[in-house]
């Protein structure tokens, strides 16, 4: 069975993530298959919208598939991650400047690349059961495939949180952050993407939207504002022990767990893509980081300790509590030859 679905039913180019028990993780053949999909149907007047969904109930997309990573940079082979993270990134900037309306139903997990697959078109449709995140920190890598330009835009300090502690995102909070539009039943789903097959307007999207359950992290802003707004890992993290409150003590366990490399140069991207636009400038960014995360960062560590040995023990190469700048400025200078590009 193949991974992915691709075919056009009606008015709609269709793409079903079909791997539901691997949490439909993304591939590279899945990657190359939406691309090739979105350049396809740019010009074809017989489609005019794009659906994608996913089989399954646990999730959209947990994540990239990212064992054939860590094993090729095991071997010393730095180049396939390379090649996987440009091309993919060229995909999520195909879908967020894609002409024609993309609509995604993302139930369940949504994560890290699946966020990439399904948070950049135009109409994001979330449900009861969907938990979007992007914990890159906690394999040693930065929120990728485009999320750091949503994270760096979301309100306050708000992005800056999510990103370092891998926090999870129900319906409402993900619409707080950027990373959704709509949050409609997932009852009504099967009968509107008929519709939308069948060339319905897509103004029917809101009238089936419905209120959310109650955010969680409006009720934070201010407490996740008086630290994340902190230039450096170590001023952080003094913040949240200082701050003595419940929140700020989850907060500060999470940024335990993760890689003090990935969240210092997260917390630099967050500055420098305030009110970034553009996502191929964070794309970017991220590829710098992503392009040295094997040889250089916590990356095959970060893989080894959540999927390989499974023993959650990852041995970082920084601590958090002292850790130098320069090493986070290091993994974001330019890339020379390297650099991501979209001709």
């Amino acid at each position: 069975m193949s991974d992915i679905s691709i075919r056009v039913t009606g008015a709609a180019g269709r793409i079903t993530l079909t791997r539901p028990k691997a949490l439909n993780a993304v591939t590279y053949q899945m990657v190359t298959a939406i691309h090739d999909a979105l350049n396809t149907w740019r010009d074809d007047a017989a489609v005019t919208r794009v659906i994608i969904d996913a089989e399954g109930e646990k999730a959209f997309s947990a994540g990239g598939d990212i064992a054939d990573l860590y094993e090729s940079g095991r071997r010393g082979d730095y180049g396939f991650g390379q090649v996987f993270w440009r091309d993919e990134y060229r995909m999520n900037a195909a879908l967020r400047s894609y002409p024609k309306p993309i609509i995604s139903f993302l139930q369940g997990f949504t994560m890290g690349g699946g966020m990439g697959v399904g948070c950049h078109g135009s109409h994001r449709i979330v449900g009861e059961s969907s938990q979007v995140a992007m914990p890159e920190c906690g394999i040693g890598l930065v929120p990728d495939v485009g999320g750091s330009m949503i994270l760096a835009n979301a309100p306050g300090a708000s992005g800056a949180y999510l990103g370092l502690s891998g926090a999870r995102m129900g319906a409402s909070d993900a619409i707080y952050a950027g990373f959704a539009d709509t949050y409609i039943p997932e009852i009504k789903w099967n009968e509107l993407i008929s519709e939308l097959e069948n060339g319905a307007d897509l103004s029917l999207l809101a009238r089936a939207a419905d209120t959310p359950p109650t955010a969680t992290l409006a009720k934070h802003q201010a407490d996740i504002d008086a630290a994340f707004t902190a230039k450096t890992l170590p001023e952080l993290c003094a913040r949240l022990d200082a701050q003595k409150t419940e929140f700020a003590a989850k907060a500060l366990k999470a940024l335990g767990r993760n890689s003090p490399l990935a969240m210092a140069a997260t917390l630099l991207m967050m500055a420098r893509l305030k009110g970034c636009g553009d996502i191929r400038e964070a794309l970017a960014l991220e590829y710098r980081f992503t392009a040295r995360a094997m040889e250089h960062g916590d990356f095959l560590e970060g893989i080894r300790a959540a999927i390989i040995d499974k023993d959650r023990s990852p041995r970082w190469k920084h601590s958090a509590a002292d850790f130098d700048q320069a090493e986070a400025e290091a993994m974001l200078a330019p890339l020379g030859p390297l650099e991501l590009t979209f001709s």
